[in-house]
């Protein structure tokens, strides 16, 4: 096992920080803790988590009638919850680490254009900010092995590049 730097300490918490951030948004939208979704709203008592946000909280995009049409649908609900299950795990473990890079900046780029206009930034918000962090980690080497389980991976999938 590599001593790892400094640097690579701070890539790997980071990996693991935005992992936990989506897979927290997962777990909050389908048992409904009280935090973003109420009890009521949680996927388990029948709620949707797409539809509040892109139906009404879309009202002011240029995009609002993309958004709407597909807002609780069958098919964004499953997109959804899968991709911040999902991409969330495997940045936590370190595992597949290219594959949630691309899906999870495909993931940001339509929830920043979902957020257009933007209120607080005319230009950025977090998930423009998430979406780099994304794309360094499909782009870059090793990302999964510090502090994840990125070496174990490699030699299951017999060091495959696109599943790194």
């Amino acid at each position: 096992m590599e001593k790892l730097s400094t640097d690579k300490y701070i890539i790997g918490i980071a990996r693991i920080a935005l992992g936990f951030e989506l897979f927290w948004a997962f777990i909050d939208k389908m048992f409904g803790l009280g935090h973003a979704t109420s009890k009521d709203g949680a996927i388990i008592n029948g709620g949707k988590a797409t539809l509040g946000f892109l139906k009404f909280g879309t009202v002011d995009s240029p995009l609002h009638s993309f958004f709407s049409s597909i807002a609780g649908g069958w098919l964004t609900e499953v997109l959804f919850l899968a991709g911040l299950a999902l991409i969330g795990l495997a940045l936590i473990l370190g595992i597949g680490t290219r594959i949630a890079g691309v899906s999870g900046a495909l993931l940001m780029a339509l929830m920043y254009l979902a957020s257009l206009p933007m209120e607080n930034n005319p230009i950025l918000d977090e998930h423009a900010i998430y979406l780099l962090m994304f794309l360094y980690f499909a782009t870059f080497d090793k990302v999964g092995h510090y502090l994840g389980f990125g070496a174990q991976w490699a030699e299951i999938t017999n060091n495959n590049p696109i599943l790194a």
